[in-house]
């Protein structure tokens, strides 16, 4: 196990950044709390960074806990060990990096919450690897990709929410987001939580992130594999062929859910997904980036999804 020196540019809302080598990675991640309390992993999503935690972790700290937030492979510090690693965006590769972060800090079973791409990971390590849950938080419920079921179509109003990933399907979308990733991702910030008032400065210390020189890689593989566009990993398949077959998460969970889930708001299509003790909350006015916009209330779901 190897740790590096703190980032040499602090972060003021998260502290200083630590790195880790985990996996094929070096990890970059936010810690608040104390080494000896409950460990709690939150992850973020696409287009977001820890910062989504930034008050969600000292909440949790104040309550006992121990927070890490690392960045995901292709966001901020984060960095491949290797120029020869696939810089791959497929869900498993992404879930198996988060147990590999545990790995390397010796956390054998945590708590873990997380939103977009974030929850994915969730989802995924409690249904293949239940024994590293202590319980779950998952913003918009059980999100598990299975690619055949990606290749139908949806109904037109739902078609029209993803029209960023069929825009990275194209080497135009590719060149596009490379070009101007600010101000995409300000604009997905502005669509997917409408009532969020963020201020510029707020924007752009997560946008900072975006800087990664993996991270267009990584997000156009991420959306181009959900379509049946890009191969992943073979190292990964064995994961996936588990996770194509819908696998039901039996740790404790409580499920969130914002208006950015629309009609699947209530929860109704995937309360069968999760056959332990379990809660469903819906926030209402609230958009995607659940602990950013309603931090009170996500750490208010880990600490309950704790005692469930």
């Amino acid at each position: 196990m190897t740790r590096h020196p703190a980032w040499t540019e602090p972060v003021s809302a998260l502290g200083p950044i630590k790195c880790i080598d985990a996996g094929v990675l070096s990890v970059a991640y936010a810690e608040f709390g104390s080494a000896t309390g409950q460990p709690v992993v939150l992850l973020h999503g696409w287009p977001y960074d820890p910062y989504s935690y930034a008050e969600v972790g000292p909440q949790l700290a104040a309550a006992g806990y121990r927070v890490l937030v690392p960045f995901l492979r292709g966001y901020g510090p984060t960095t491949f060990l290797s120029e020869q690693t696939p810089r791959n965006g497929q869900q498993s590769a992404i879930a198996r990096d988060i147990l590999d972060f545990m790995d390397a800090l010796e956390i054998d079973r945590a708590i873990l919450g997380g939103f977009d791409w974030g929850a994915r990971a969730v989802d995924i390590i409690a249904a293949l690897w239940p024994h590293r849950c202590k319980a779950i938080v998952a913003v918009s419920g059980y999100i598990v990709t299975q690619r055949d079921a990606q290749q139908q179509p949806l109904a037109p109003e739902d078609e029209r929410s993803w029209w960023y990933q069929y825009y990275f399907a194209t080497e135009r979308g590719r060149l596009g987001y490379s070009r101007n990733r600010h101000a995409f991702n300000k604009l997905i910030w502005q669509l997917a939580s409408p009532l969020w008032d963020f201020d510029a400065a707020t924007y752009d210390r997560t946008a900072a992130a975006f800087d990664n020189p993996d991270h267009v890689d990584i997000v156009i593989s991420n959306y181009r594999w959900r379509l049946g566009l890009a191969t992943g990993e073979p190292r990964y398949d064995g994961y996936e062929q588990q996770l194509a077959t819908g696998p039901a998460i039996a740790v404790p969970a409580i499920t969130l859910a914002s208006d950015f889930d629309g009609h699947a708001k209530d929860g109704r299509a995937y309360r069968g997904k999760f056959t332990g003790r379990y809660e469903h909350r819906i926030l209402d006015g609230i958009g995607h980036n659940v602990p950013q916009e309603a931090p009170t209330s996500f750490a208010r779901a880990i600490i309950d999804a704790d005692r469930l």
